[in-house]
């Protein structure tokens, strides 16, 4: 089972599991904030998460969790859901982490005694080199969060692509790994076909620009955009 985000690391990861024979990916997994019905922290739609699944030719679970989540509640729900999976045969979950040893160790212990084994097909990868690798395999993503104390506001609702990539400055993790950005993957050599999608409204909280990623289909004009994305 793989951790999916919806954003880029995840969507690379599956591209690398996949190029491996010793491994079958047999689903992917999200938080959700059950309230609203978006990726937690990508602010991302069901929707759109359903149409990756889709489009990636995998089943998608999703788990949800309450706004704001206190940790325990996070970690009894994951737990019943990896128990839940272990039964039904999985053996490894997988994670998009780059480089973070405290969040490689948080989730080490988080699974420790859970009968599942973890794969972090990414760790340690130098990350501009990843970036570039990425984009150059035809992976496109909508910029659909920045934390402005770390990166231009501006960057809310642009393309992670090759010209985006090569504006990356020193100080700012290329693939975003502290934090700098998150990203929603619509286009790339792990989906069968893109994931037709546009940028919607620019919204702000808490030092946080979101961008509202909808599906191309939605009216341009007087667009229901639900809940403003910034609350997590």
């Amino acid at each position: 089972m793989l951790a999916w985000s919806s954003g880029k690391d995840s969507a690379w990861t599956l591209e690398l599991l996949r190029r491996s024979p010793d491994v079958e990916v047999a689903g992917l997994f999200t938080t959700m904030d059950e309230g609203r019905g978006r990726v937690a922290v990508h602010a991302v739609r069901s929707k759109l998460l359903e149409a990756q699944a889709r489009a990636a030719g995998l089943p998608l679970d999703t788990i949800p969790l309450p706004y704001p989540c206190p940790n325990a509640v996070y970690e009894a729900a994951l737990a019943a859901f990896v128990a839940r999976a272990e039964s039904e045969g999985v053996s490894h979950f997988a994670f998009g982490d780059l480089f973070l040893e405290d969040i490689r160790r948080y989730r080490e212990r988080q699974f420790a005694g859970l009968g599942v084994e973890l794969l972090f097909p990414l760790w340690d990868l130098p990350t501009r080199a990843l970036a570039e690798e990425m984009v150059a395999s035809g992976l496109r993503a909508w910029i659909t969060c920045v934390d402005s104390r770390q990166a231009p506001r501006e960057w809310a609702g642009r393309i992670f692509g090759p010209e985006f990539v090569a504006q990356i400055p020193a100080g700012v993790d290329p693939c975003g790994e502290r934090g700098e950005f998150h990203t929603f993957a619509f286009e790339g050599p792990m989906f069968d076909a893109p994931i037709r999608t546009r940028a919607g409204e620019i919204s702000e909280r808490d030092g946080f620009v979101y961008a509202d990623v909808l599906p191309h289909s939605f009216p341009q004009n007087g667009e229901e955009t639900g809940v403003t994305p910034g609350r997590e």
